[in-house]
């Protein structure tokens, strides 16, 4: 059987139930949003191409369920990312507060071989909701967080009007690129790997 050569970068989405964690997955893939949310009920994940210099890689993106009670079911998931998102609502300082709590939950369950160099990216999300005026969260305070930690690449976005998804996706990509534990995988050219991506969630984490 035919196939063509890829790599797969696996991603992690992780922050507490309600920031848009779904949100964001599906305005990056699917250039779609949806207002009816529904939780995500373990995990789901969808997939997207995408080329840096001349070469094909598969971007798999994992979406968690924000939920504690779900928490424990994030081990299988979490090994072998390449790169991890922290996704809090700029609008909600709890959900800003528990990025700390995510950041250490991950690197407890994934035991990347290098934890201190692992790439993470922090998104502040619905900068939109109410033209900005109920924002709790100010970008320097986040910025400074990220920089405390070593320096994380961090973007506002909305996931809504689509603002700032591609740009900071395309920086989640390059830091899973660089992580080095990049995986060649062999699929068939007759699999279009988008299709089987579907969430299972019917709605989504607006």
């Amino acid at each position: 059987m035919p196939s063509r050569r890829r790599t797969l970068l696996k991603v992690i989405i992780l922050g507490d139930s309600g920031v848009g964690k779904t949100s964001l997955m599906n305005q990056y893939v699917n250039k779609k949003f949806s207002n009816q949310y529904k939780a995500t009920i373990g995990a789901d994940f969808l997939t997207k191409e995408v080329q840096f210099e001349d070469r094909l890689f598969t971007l798999q993106i994992w979406d968690t369920a924000g939920q504690e009670r779900f928490q424990s079911l994030g081990v299988a998931f979490y090994r072998g990312a390449d790169c991890c998102v922290l996704v809090y609502d700029v609008n909600s300082m709890k959900s800003f507060d528990n990025l700390n709590n995510w950041k250490e939950e991950f690197l407890i369950q994934a035991s990347p071989n290098d934890p201190e160099n692992f790439p993470f990216v922090v998104i502040g999300n619905k900068i939109d909701v109410d033209g900005g005026n109920s924002r709790v969260v100010s970008e320097k305070k986040a910025r400074a967080w990220c920089a405390s930690k070593g320096d994380i690449p961090y973007y506002e976005t909305s996931a809504k009007e689509g603002i700032n998804v591609e740009e900071a996706f395309q920086c989640i990509a390059r830091d899973a690129l660089k992580s080095g534990e990049e995986e060649e995988i062999y699929l068939p050219d007759t699999i279009d790997v988008g299709s089987s991506s579907q969430p299972r969630s019917s709605g989504c984490e607006c």
